[in-house]
């Protein structure tokens, strides 16, 4: 692969063919995507070194969400450049004052992210999600901030815990496999543990928190840490890309369907937002899809307001 096209692809002033050509070279084999995520790296460290002119720098800022916008066209899976923040960020309260260099990845609405961290640790980002976290982890402590939903596989490493912050609660971990989900628009906070150990605490309360063991999930309902069994993994399949769920109102289903399509959905018949519903279907068919499969179940009709972009539930 070209790198100058790499870069151009990097700095966002790629064109849409460059981008195809790029995106179809990193999905034909696993060494080509690595390589793309090593190129990554080294050019947010040209960065941060001050290796890139200010002005081309500011270009990339002010293109990216043009460039995002655009690749999720000819993309089906995609991979999103991550954007190196100005100001240097503090994480955590003991750093010792070290302040880090923080990368954010925020994932648009319907898409998904794989990545990995720098220790080695794999990330999935579920849509609508924001996470930090730094350019290189600190010898001591790995720390991220998270504001929506990610499935994390921690490297181990016994003398370098690993912290996710949220809005809400920590979750600190030494090696594992878990789900957090913590969007502080909805005030949701729930972490679910497949693999592993896990303590989710309050920042400055260490006695109210829990320790995980596998198969269990803590939610945090009216300020208390309930701990209960996990007893549906579907749920947790959006990482490929399936919303699944069971048992669930149909109220809290058009919650999750605004997230993935990032549109107003508006309940105005509110005698069926309890009904319990069972099933599931790929994010990428799309919301008309989604609506008319819930129609099976429930008598409703939809209608979209194209001058607000609200779909209302009739």
């Amino acid at each position: 692969m070209d790198k100058d096209l790499l870069y151009r692809f990097f700095e966002g002033h790629a064109s849409l063919e460059d981008m195809k050509v790029v995106k179809e070279w990193a999905g034909a084999s696993e060494e080509n995507a690595g390589l793309l995520r090593r190129e990554r790296k080294l050019f947010n460290a040209m960065i941060l070194a001050g290796h890139s002119r200010r002005t081309d720098i500011q270009r990339m800022r002010n293109r990216r969400n043009y460039f995002i916008r655009e690749f999720l066209k000819i993309a089906s899976v995609i991979v999103i450049t991550v954007s190196v923040t100005v100001v240097l960020f503090s994480i955590g309260k003991d750093n010792g004052g070290m302040y880090l260099a923080m990368q954010t990845i925020t994932v648009p609405a319907g898409q998904r992210v794989n990545l990995d961290l720098p220790d080695g640790s794999n990330v999935w980002l579920n849509a609508g999600t924001t996470m930090q976290y730094p350019v290189s982890f600190m010898t001591d402590k790995r720390e991220v901030i998270l504001d929506g939903e990610a499935y994390f596989e921690v490297a181990h490493n016994e003398k370098s815990p690993f912290v996710v912050h949220t809005s809400t609660l920590d979750v600190e971990v030494l090696g594992t496999k878990f789900n957090v989900e913590a969007y502080s628009a909805r005030k949701i906070f729930e972490t679910s543990l497949m693999e592993g150990r896990v303590k989710v605490k309050l920042p400055h309360d260490e006695k109210n928190s829990v320790i995980l063991a596998p198969n269990q999930k803590t939610t945090l309902i009216d300020g208390r840490l309930v701990v209960s069994k996990i007893d549906d993994y579907n749920v947790y399949r959006w990482k490929e890309g399936l919303y699944c769920f069971r048992n669930k109102p149909f109220a809290d289903i058009i919650k999750d369907l605004e997230k993935y399509y990032d549109l107003k959905i508006q309940m105005d018949k509110k005698e069926i937002a309890k009904v319990a519903l069972t099933g599931k279907f790929r994010i990428s068919d799309g919301l008309d899809y989604a609506l008319r499969v819930l129609q099976n179940d429930v008598a409703f009709i939809y209608q979209r307001n194209r001058d607000n972009d609200v779909i209302h539930i009739k």
